[in-house]
């Protein structure tokens, strides 16, 4: 939506752990039907973020930021 109704020139997916995937399935969809030959992959980065969980417990979640930019 940000590239249509605000006339975006980049945007950014981020997604952790298991969500991954709705994010790599997002930009799929965005760059292969809706806005098919407009957008590209211009970048991505891999990485990881560490917290305590509730238990106190350190936990190691993967995330992901998939930058796609207009043609």
């Amino acid at each position: 939506m940000q590239f249509t109704t605000q006339n975006a020139s980049e945007v950014v997916i981020k997604s952790r752990g298991k969500f991954m995937t709705r994010a790599i399935d997002v930009t799929e969809v965005v760059s292969k039907r809706f806005l098919e030959g407009q957008v590209e992959v211009a970048d991505i980065k891999i990485n990881s973020e560490e917290f305590k969980s509730q238990e106190g417990r350190n936990i190691r979640v993967s995330t992901l930021e998939i930058t796609l930019k207009r043609k």
